[in-house]
Order: structure tokens, then C-alpha cells, then sequence
């Protein structure tokens, strides 16, 4: 797969978002990067509610491996970059950073985070439909 091209998510930080220190807390910017690839796939024109509603098909993250190098902090804006590394089987392995500012900006959080494909009905583990990957490889 070549490198793909980043989708890029402003968030601005707001006081709910930050810990008694004043900063984000850390597992707010695995919320930030589940908002993040919502959006990159909205941006492949792939809809959460429309895959499950006609395909029987739902995302699950099961693996998240955030790494965590500077603290944003309150009414920062910060911009989620969102990119698919790889797709095998039925699992999607998405590349996340956190930059503060815009996507040139300094790194607060990177990631790799592994979602699979599950039937809705059953939570089972379910290959992506063929059209859908191939959706998901054009970006």
C-alpha cells in the first residue's frame, strides 16, 4: 500500500477535556482519534449507521497503542490526522497523530490504533465486503 494521505480534524480543547493539572487527560485523545477516524471514513464516504443498517458490518477497536510526547492544554486547537496503514483480513490498522495547531505542528500523541470488522448481529469477526476495501484503498 503506498503512503497514504493524512485526514486532518481540528479540536479545540475545552475545560471538560483537562485534569486537575490543567492539560488533557491521556484517554481523552483516544477520543479525539475515534473522532478522527469517523471522519476519515466519512471522507472515504464509508457511514458507520449506513454499514451497519445494509451490510450487517460495525467497526471494534481492539488494539490501541498510543504513545504520548507533550501535553496540550486548555483552548489549544489541535488537529487529529487520521491515515489507513494497512488493511488484512478483518482488520483495519489506522496511523493517528495529535499535533498541536495544524499537521506541521508539534507532536502531542501518536498512535497506531487496530479496529476489526464485526457482523452487527452476532459480534463475530467478518471480512470487509470487497467493494468496501476497495473504498477504503482508494483514499
Amino acid at each position: 500500500m503506498t503512503e497514504a494521505a493524512w485526514n486532518v480534524l481540528p479540536v479545540r480543547i475545552y475545560y471538560e477535556d483537562t485534569d486537575a493539572q490543567g492539560v488533557v487527560y491521556f484517554a481523552n485523545y483516544q477520543r479525539f482519534m475515534e473522532r478522527g477516524r469517523t471522519e476519515w471514513l466519512r471522507a472515504n464516504k464509508v457511514e458507520q449507521d449506513v454499514l451497519r443498517r445494509d451490510h450487517g458490518l460495525i467497526f471494534s477497536l481492539t488494539t490501541a497503542n498510543v504513545r504520548y510526547h507533550k501535553p496540550a492544554q486548555l483552548d489549544q486547537q489541535v488537529v487529529v490526522c487520521t491515515r489507513v496503514s494497512q488493511i488484512k483480513g478483518v482488520r483495519v490498522t489506522f496511523e493517528q497523530e495529535v499535533r498541536l495547531g495544524d499537521e506541521q505542528g508539534p507532536l502531542l500523541a501518536s498512535a497506531e490504533n487496530v479496529a476489526a470488522s464485526l457482523d452487527a448481529e452476532t459480534l463475530k469477526p467478518r471480512r470487509l465486503l470487497p467493494e468496501l476495501q476497495q473504498m477504503l484503498l482508494r483514499q
